[in-house]
């Protein structure tokens, strides 16, 4: 069980990492527009990666709380 916290982080961390690289450069009379725009998406895919985590890790901390309670009152 404790593997599930490190494996979270690790798919935030790499989900951060793969992101910026859609970001790029653009060229032409539109690009402040574009960049606007793909910086947009890419706040908006940020967000909704940083709240599947903490989804995650609430379902993963209630887990825990009632084996937690089970194990109190088994033994």
């Amino acid at each position: 069980m404790k593997h599930v916290p490190a494996l979270l982080l690790l798919t935030a961390l790499s989900f951060a990492y793969i992101s910026p690289a859609g970001a790029q450069i653009f060229m032409g009379k539109d690009s402040s527009a574009q960049a606007q725009k793909a910086a947009k998406r890419e706040k908006k895919a940020q967000k909704k990666a940083a709240k599947k985590q903490r989804k995650e890790a609430d379902k993963y901390a209630k887990a825990q709380r009632k084996a937690a309670k089970r194990a109190r009152h088994r033994g």
